[in-house]
């Protein structure tokens, strides 16, 4: 017994390591070690410098540790007292200057960056600006120089640059795309923060809230899809269009009564909660059930946009707790079955 507890206590401290590497790992569309910007490529190069350095410290400083111990171990029946060698002025020099010269060799450029990724685009009229309100859990994105608000996805167009302003409606939050960008909160009150990115290359990218919110921050997802310029001009032009309501009219009732006193779509509705205009366009819904193709194999029919917008109607607690939806609605089957379906089709046709 007193054998397995000497085993086990060895092992512990090697778990615990592994546990901490372990819980480093994640999906690849959320590592910030896969830059696909320059401003995510200027903040990984970094980040490259500075484990170059510690690790060059680390390796030094364990060679000589295992030198020293060897070289100078205490050999059986030497009971003489090692020279003690304090105050050698040599030394104390040269352990203050190496670690001095290596601060200096990452700090000029982490200043550099600091000042440069700190750039404010806002009157730059080549930017496309973009304010970011943060909620309990979801993203709105509103356009101003378009006249659009939009939610849980962020379209952009590729080569150009983004201005981002964060601002929140409830708590802290803070927007994040790994592959983009670094994080920026957005902070109750009157206070706001801005930063910049550009996507060279068309694509989803993945985007999470980074500051603990609430019982759903971990479910605080949203998408960063970027496409040409000329495809961003349509998708403008596109979610600005008149949108017509359900064609059944007890389906139009109930979906006017019961989701657009909170809800807007086209120009009908309130801005309350997520803007719904071109929600069949989006790569998920809730920002966490990820819509799929009927006949793609690798995932369920159950993940469906149709389906997934039935599961999310009809019990959001379920899906994303305390997202202030679940009391919201009072649908019958036969209104739950038509507004999923309704809001199935409403597509953006814009690539």
């Amino acid at each position: 017994m007193m054998k397995r507890w000497q085993f086990v206590k060895r092992l512990a401290p090697l778990m615990a390591i592994m546990v901490l590497v372990l819980s480093a790992c994640g999906r690849e569309d959320l590592s910030a070690l896969n830059p696909q910007g320059p401003v995510a490529q200027e903040q990984f190069d970094l980040m490259k410098l500075s484990i170059i350095i510690m690790s060059f410290v680390v390796i030094v400083v364990f060679a000589l540790s295992l030198y020293i111990i060897i070289r100078y171990r205490r050999r059986k029946g030497d009971k003489t007292i090692p020279e003690q060698v304090e105050g050698n002025h040599k030394l104390e020099i040269i352990w203050t200057v190496i670690p001095i010269i290596l601060l200096v060799i990452l700090a000029v450029p982490t200043v550099q960056s600091v000042f440069n990724l700190s750039k404010d685009y806002s009157n730059d009229p080549d930017a496309v600006q973009v304010i970011v309100t943060s909620h309990q859990y979801w993203w709105e994105f509103e356009y101003p120089d378009y006249g659009i608000k939009t939610a849980q996805e962020l379209v952009i167009p590729t080569g150009k640059t983004i201005m981002i302003e964060t601002k929140t409606a409830d708590v802290i939050h803070s927007f994040w795309i790994p592959a983009l960008a670094g994080k920026i909160d957005s902070n109750p009150g009157s206070n706001t923060n801005r930063m910049y990115f550009s996507a060279p290359k068309e694509g989803v990218y993945q985007g999470k809230c980074a500051e603990l919110c609430g019982p759903s921050h971990g479910l605080m997802d949203f998408k960063v899809k970027a496409v040409n310029p000329s495809s961003f001009d349509r998708w403008t032009a596109a979610i600005q269009e008149p949108v017509a309501l359900p064609s059944d009219p007890a389906v139009a009732e109930a979906f006017q009564s019961k989701c657009l006193t909170c809800h807007a779509i086209g120009d009908s509705g309130m801005d309350v909660y997520p803007n719904l205009t071109g929600i069949a366009s989006r790569e998920s819904v809730g920002g966490i059930l990820i819509n799929v193709e009927a006949g793609d194999q690798k995932y369920k029919h159950e993940d469906t946009l149709y389906n997934n917008l039935y599961k999310w109607i009809k019990d959001p607690e379920k899906h994303k707790p305390g997202n202030m939806m679940s009391d919201a609605y009072d649908l019958t089957e036969k209104e739950l079955e038509g507004i999923a379906e309704y809001l199935s089709q409403m597509t953006l046709d814009y690539e």
